[in-house]
């Protein structure tokens, strides 16, 4: 236990046991935040975001299966989005969510749209950061390429200035210090001792198969949030979510509002002053 937060688990129906951290507050009636990580992050990824608004908001941060303090699945085909939409259902029964505001980054934006098809009556609004119903393929096409590279630093100094090599263009402005904090929500020490990614690297196996979640039309289930407020975050850099994919979300959407981080790749970590303030706009009207 946290002076800030709890950790609880649960098991999904195939014997995954899922880590999720909450930190208490929110007064009766009102939403939980329920923050979903990318691909490849966990928990770690919504701390600063989690103290800034609780004890306003009652907030959720999971770790998908296969990732932070959640376990490995057997399978690694399980690492498709059909198994997070299921294991994201268990979760809000578990936790006892019955309305929540979902803060996705990445896949776990793409989780927040799709959760709306089993989860409608507990969603409140929805927050997607750097990612939308279209993806840019050369943006994909990078983060596949990298999955899973790397790793086996001597320390934490080696790990962050590696990671810095690698994600300069991400995030041009930081310092020594940002990437030391970035690495340790990245990574972990393992038990042979030296830093490694947070992730299995199994999640990567399904992305050499045909998806099938890969046939559905986003821009229908991003349709279906008509009727509650949206805010879309955008890096400035971004090479998955395109300034022009962003404005036919407004287009289309006309409760959806959004902002753009200047000078960040993919994805916004939710901290930088811009993103900051959309969010403290976007969630006033629920306090």
């Amino acid at each position: 236990m946290s002076a800030d937060f709890t950790d609880h688990y649960l098991w999904t129906a195939d014997n995954v046991r899922l880590h999720y951290r909450e930190f208490a507050g929110g007064a009766e009636g009102r939403p939980a935040l329920l923050c979903l990580p990318g691909l490849t992050r966990n928990a770690r990824d919504f701390e600063a975001l989690a103290r800034r608004h609780a004890p306003a908001f009652r907030v959720i941060t999971p770790s998908f299966r296969g990732r932070g303090e959640s376990g490995y699945a057997r399978d690694p085909l399980t690492y498709v989005p059909l198994t997070y939409l299921q294991d994201m259902g268990r979760l809000l029964d578990a936790a006892r969510l019955d309305r929540v505001i979902i803060i996705g980054t990445s896949l776990g934006g793409l989780i927040g749209l799709l959760l709306d098809v089993t989860q409608r009556q507990r969603i409140a609004g929805l927050v997607l950061n750097d990612v939308g119903p279209d993806m840019n393929e050369p943006g994909l096409a990078r983060i596949r390429a990298q999955l899973g590279k790397g790793g086996n630093w001597p320390s934490w100094l080696a790990a962050a200035r590696d990671i810095a090599r690698r994600q300069a263009d991400l995030y041009p402005g930081w310092q020594l210090d940002d990437w030391l904090a970035h690495a340790k929500r990245l990574c972990r020490v393992s038990r042979a001792g030296p830093i490694v990614w947070d992730y299995d690297p199994e999640i990567a196996a399904p992305l050499s198969l045909p998806h099938g979640d890969q046939q559905l039309d986003l821009w229908l289930a991003l349709d279906s949030y008509r009727d509650r407020p949206v805010l879309s975050v955008r890096g400035g850099h971004s090479d998955i979510l395109l300034a022009e994919t962003q404005a036919r979300m407004q287009a289309r959407i006309p409760r959806l509002s959004a902002v753009t981080v200047p000078r960040v790749g993919h994805a916004p970590t939710l901290d930088e002053p811009e993103a900051v303030a959309a969010m403290k706009a976007f969630l006033d009207p629920f306090l």
